[in-house]
């Protein structure tokens, strides 16, 4: 694993910190209406960043606490082990395939946010890297606990509505495609070229998958 600092992590949660703080210290700016995700804004208002920018608030203090200290702790093990760019992807592209399975499956009258999409997007790369290192017993353990933790997370989201579950899976499904196509810089020999480009091509399709079905929600796809 890499020795250097996790600053692409110290960066995340800096920014989610800064506009936690800004969303309490000027709730007239109501950053949450402003930045979530809300389908009707993306269809009628032409909204497209709401896509990215949902992983960057949250609603109260405990839903900021629970993904900071998630992202704290397991971003600097999947930094040290992506290494800092590949990292970013991964979290950029969990978070924004968890943005569009909300766009896609909520009701359109949801508004939606919060790092777990992306967070989930690391979650998934994990898994995959467990895939990968069957043979090591350090990445197994912590891939078993993680999957606990995803195990237990969509349980509880069956029975608690402020629990965006689909966006939860949108970004694990996303991290995973995102974190095979991206690979290890120090194992890619375990990843083979087509199976990196597969990884690729389908987090594209998946994508423009959940695209269409957002749209539906508003008959302008049939």
């Amino acid at each position: 694993m890499r020795k250097e600092k996790p600053y692409v992590m110290y960066t995340l949660f800096a920014i989610n910190t800064i506009v936690f703080l800004m969303q309490y210290l000027f709730p007239s700016l109501a950053l949450e209406n402003q930045l979530g995700m809300f389908s009707p804004a993306v269809i009628w208002q032409e909204q497209y960043w709401r896509f990215i920018t949902p992983m960057f608030i949250h609603f109260g203090l405990m839903h900021f606490a629970l993904n900071g200290v998630v992202l704290y702790y397991m971003g600097q093990q999947c930094e040290a082990i992506f290494g800092h760019w590949r990292f970013a992807l991964v979290y950029l592209l969990g978070g924004i395939m968890g943005n569009f399975a909300s766009f896609a499956f909520n009701q359109p009258t949801t508004l939606s946010g919060g790092a777990s999409t992306a967070i989930f997007g690391l979650f998934g790369a994990f898994l995959v890297i467990g895939l990968h290192y069957r043979d090591n017993g350090a990445i197994q353990a912590l891939t078993r606990q993680f999957a606990l933790f995803i195990l237990m997370n969509l349980v509880f989201g069956l029975f608690d509505s402020t629990i965006d579950i689909w966006g939860h899976l949108g970004g694990l499904i996303g991290g995973a495609l995102a974190g095979w196509a991206v690979a290890v810089p120090y194992g890619q020999e375990r990843f083979t070229t087509r199976a990196r480009i597969t990884a690729g091509l389908f987090f594209i399709f998946v994508t423009v998958l959940l695209l269409f079905a957002g749209l539906r929600n508003f008959n302008l796809y049939q």
